[in-house]
């Protein structure tokens, strides 16, 4: 036992109730804010020795104490929950003109002609809870069942960190609170990850997910998943503490108690800024960290809301307006296969056409073929397509109930769809490759895209519908053909003008002044990428050197293992990459070359050398590329994901999932500022 445990009883109660107030301050820190500030190691020692001081004194164990958010036996099934205050439905709206009507019915019922005052929340695609908190201690909690009797899930409910056992500060001695239980999208894809790794079954979305992992009848499976929960209601409260005026004031109620509400709560007035706020929320549902799939709208004052009162099964006072939906069901017409730069093939669905998320889908990406073997695609088969932003829309499931009996395997053709050539699998990777290189001009399209793009050479105007006319003419094979082309050939292109060939030409003669990290990511060699472009040039500081570098010299760069600097060196042994590249030269190109770290192992390399940033967003002061390169320059590694390695992420305007990402791991996030410190040679 230790020094701490076996201390006398009056000392030891006192450390226990700052233990736990501590614990609890670090679990809202952690679970509400994404604010830790303390270590996983320095959080476990507290916890640790919680756990020592009620084991030694068990006249101070507590259900509420957080060493009991999972105690006890699996339940053999779930008990029955009425609940006090039922657990009500919303009505629907589908589109504005729905949403204006219920809003024109609110103001005419309580005779207003001025806009009405409403608070604004997302619809969480989770799974209903009430809570109900006596004496500021969490008693029980049901799932929202009928609206009338749900199931007890108390045991579930307190392995969720995010929810306090004990309500800070002053509360009514009974009080219910509702809410909705969910799983954020990164979590839910890590779920899922293992779950591939382990060969076990996969969850179809975070709502489903949610929902099993709270229904467990062992606590300690729900303990393991990530979920979290935001409130947004009340149902029962007793008399002794009085009720907020409005309901946006009551959300900041729950909030001072310690219960999750959601960061995109918003309070509105007139039907204006409603409709702006769901075609908002909407623009940016795919970048949320959870799923929503609505707003819901409730009229703010809670007298108003008494007045408007209720329906059979729904407020009158508050209306869930949907998004259209982002998943949708269909049926697969073929399966044809798209050739990307590489060669790799790639299998992909031709739908019937359907709505998803409000745009048609007639295509979706099945990613490769034991994606396709794991879920049993076939032609003819019914499937369930997920849309979510921008992103290429996918097949989730199969329906194998609606499976029809002439529905055809998929399988890997033999020969490339593009040129024809031979398709190779290599023994070390699942997927398949068209043998043709730059005889297949599904690859030649690719390569010079890539070649084009903006973090390689950058070409202005060199767009898809360009290069598709510059392969199928057969005028250009390789990137050097792009700088032999006449402004007449420009100009003779479809959708081109005199004057668009004359800014394509400049562009490409800008093109020619570079650096060598970026010529070494637009060559295309297969997987290099920018990191490992810029450590490759910074080790040998000149084309010609890396061009002569043996396998066991590539090897030496930081980060480079064997299958890289494998193909790093066939790449340029090849007769044709290395007349490229002098083509290349003999076009004007040229870069700024340095003596290179080969054979300097231990000169260092800058006043950031080794440390690993990531940049996210929009910055005001320069583009993320030339903020790239100086941090290059003075020796940091520069990678495009977050990761635990990474030392600070550079956050500017509108960044997204990196900046989650990063706060979920708690790596240090800079602004421009801080970003200003780095290029001065400091760490923050």
């Amino acid at each position: 036992m230790s020094r701490r445990a076996g201390q006398g009883a009056a000392s030891a109660a006192a450390r226990v109730a700052r233990l736990r107030s501590l614990i609890e301050a670090h679990d809202r820190r952690y679970y509400q804010l994404d604010d830790p500030t303390v270590s996983d190691a320095e959080y476990d020692a507290l916890m640790r020795e919680l756990r020592e001081l009620e084991s030694a004194h068990p006249e101070l164990l507590v259900p509420d104490s957080p060493t009991q958010r999972v105690s006890g036996e699996a339940a053999r099934q779930f008990q029955p929950v009425v609940h006090r205050v039922p657990m009500l439905s919303l009505d629907n709206a589908f589109s504005a003109e729905e949403f204006l009507a219920f809003e024109k019915r609110a103001r005419e019922r309580l005779a207003r002609s001025e806009p009405l005052e409403f608070s604004a929340e997302p619809k969480l695609d989770g799974l209903a809870v009430s809570l109900t908190y006596q004496r500021g201690a969490l008693l029980s909690a049901a799932t929202r069942g009928d609206g009338t009797t749900g199931e007890d899930v108390t045991a579930n409910i307190r392995t969720l960190r995010c929810v306090p056992l004990r309500l800070e500060g002053a509360a009514p001695a009974e009080l219910e609170v509702r809410g909705e239980v969910f799983m954020p999208v990164a979590g839910f894809a890590a779920m899922n990850a293992r779950a591939a790794q382990q060969g076990e079954k996969q969850f179809a979305n975070p709502r489903n997910a949610a929902a099993g992992s709270l229904r467990q009848l062992d606590p300690r499976v729900t303990a393991s998943r990530p979920l979290s929960a935001y409130f947004y209601g009340t149902g029962a409260w007793s008399a002794d503490f009085p009720e907020p005026p409005t309901h946006s004031a009551l959300l900041k109620q729950l909030a001072a108690w310690g219960l999750p509400v959601s960061g995109e709560n918003r309070t509105l007035r007139g039907a204006e800024a409603c409709v702006a706020y769901h075609a908002a929320l909407g623009a940016r549902r795919a970048q949320l960290p959870f799923q929503i799939d609505g707003v819901v709208y409730k009229v703010n004052d809670r007298r108003e809301q008494q007045q408007l009162g209720f329906l059979a099964r729904s407020p009158r006072w508050a209306i869930a307006w949907k998004f259209p939906a982002d998943e949708a069901q269909t049926t697969v017409r073929a399966v044809e296969f798209q050739v990307g730069r590489t060669g790799v093939l790639t299998p992909v669905a031709r739908l019937e056409p359907v709505s998803v998320a409000g745009v048609v889908v007639s295509n979706a990406t099945l990613h490769n073929m034991d994606e396709v073997h794991r879920k049993d695609v076939r032609v003819g088969d019914t499937v369930i397509v997920r849309r979510a932003g921008d992103v290429i829309p996918e097949v989730v499931r199969v329906l194998p109930e609606l499976r029809v009996k002439h529905a055809r395997a998929v399988k890997m053709p033999a020969n490339c769809p593009v040129c024809g050539s031979p398709v190779i699998q290599g023994d070390d990777e699942s997927a398949a490759r068209c043998s043709g290189g730059f005889n297949c001009a599904a690859q030649r399209k690719e390569a010079l895209r890539h070649f084009a793009g903006r973090r390689a050479l950058d070409i202005d105007g060199l767009g898809e519908k360009l290069v598709d006319q510059l392969v199928d003419r057969g005028w250009v094979h390789t990137p050097a053909d792009l700088y032999v082309l006449t402004r007449q050939q420009w100009a003779d292109l479809d959708r081109m003008a005199d004057k668009s060939a004359a800014n394509l030409q400049q562009a490409l003669l800008d093109s020619r002044h570079t650096s060598l990290p970026r010529l070494l990511f637009g060559l295309g060699i297969r997987d290099v990428g920018e990191a490992t472009a810029a450590a490759l040039a910074a080790h040998f500081g000149s084309l010609q050197a890396l061009q002569d570098a043996t396998l066991e010299q590539i090897l030496e760069v930081p980060d480079v293992g064997p299958v890289i600097a494998g193909r790093v060196q066939q790449w340029f042994a090849q007769p044709a990459n290395r007349d490229q590249l002098q083509r290349l030269r003999a076009a004007g190109f040229e870069w700024p070359e340095t003596a290179g770290t080969k054979g300097a192992a231990a000169q260092a390399g800058g006043p950031l050398d080794g440390v690993t940033i990531v940049l996210t967003g929009t910055l005001a002061s320069m583009s993320r590329d030339e903020a790239s390169d100086r941090l290059r320059a003075l020796g940091a590694k520069v990678q495009g994901s977050v990761s635990a390695r990474t030392r600070y992420l550079v956050a500017g305007a509108e960044a997204g999932s990196k900046l989650r990402k990063a706060e979920q791991l708690g790596v240090p996030v800079l602004d421009e500022k801080g970003l200003g410190k780095l290029l001065a040679g400091e760490l923050p």
